[in-house]
């Protein structure tokens, strides 16, 4: 299902197996455990100087959710009801990685689909397999609309209106040289071996700053303003604002 290692400084958290790494309620809660693992360590390692990458084995990142699960319901009505849970427990997962207390990088080894591709770029960087592997966004194709949040990922991580009607309203499955160049992604490497290596080598770096994770996950969030509105993060507190500031080097 998943695991997380930690390498030094980083925390390196793989979707194991061999499988298309559907998002089911139970995949969820194991990624969202293992986030509250690395948050939970890296506050005991002082909160400064962490990141994490997230990866994947065998041929995909993640195919999205598990709509074979879905449709295990039975009737159609009980398979919208199992689609609308995992569609619901979701947002968490979102939520979680934008108040993660460190950088994230994504090290997209295989197919990255629908939700799968949200999972990919909800992180701070993504490190993308050459060689094999799409992010595609299959809603339109399979007759399914998208949710909410799931736009505002997109409209605030793709800021090119053609690349996002490519993707949102043609279905387009874009390879990682084609999606480095129209800004998706930040870099494209040769193999799945080289895109880990990559994604932990920035990793590396950036925890090597020795950013206080809290003002990280607050400046993000401050950035991504419509991301968080969908996913019902509050803004911060005047006070939770002042808490940060007194733990500044000011």
């Amino acid at each position: 299902m998943c695991s997380l290692e930690k390498r030094g400084h980083v925390f390196i958290l793989t979707l194991t197996g061999d499988g298309e790494h559907r998002l089911s309620p139970e995949v969820i809660a194991a990624v969202r455990s293992a986030l509250a693992r690395a948050k939970s360590e890296s506050s005991v390692g002082g909160g400064r100087g962490f990141a994490l990458v997230t990866t994947a084995e065998g041929r995909f990142f993640s195919n999205g959710f598990d709509l074979a699960w879905a449709r295990a319901g039975g009737s159609p009505s009980e398979a919208r009801v199992r689609l609308g849970s995992m569609v619901s427990l979701f947002i968490p997962l979102v939520s979680d990685l934008l108040s993660l207390p460190m950088p994230t990088i994504a090290a997209v080894t295989g197919h990255a689909a629908a939700a799968g591709f949200m999972l990919a770029i909800t992180h701070d960087y993504v490190e993308m397999r050459e060689d094999r592997g799409v992010l595609y966004m299959s809603e339109l194709d399979i007759g399914m609309p998208f949710p909410p949040y799931f736009l505002a990922i997109l409209r605030s991580k793709i800021a090119n209106p053609k690349v996002l009607r490519e993707i949102v309203l043609q279905g387009k499955k874009i390879g990682a040289s084609e999606a480095a160049r129209k800004g998706i992604i930040d870099r494209a490497h040769g193999s799945a071996a080289e895109t880990v290596e990559a994604a932990v080598r920035r990793a590396e770096e950036l925890a090597a700053r020795n950013w206080n994770g809290e003002v990280y996950a607050s400046i993000r969030r401050g950035g991504l303003p419509e991301i968080c509105r969908a996913v019902g993060l509050s803004d911060e507190t005047e006070e939770e604002r002042q808490k940060l500031l007194s733990a500044s080097k000011l």
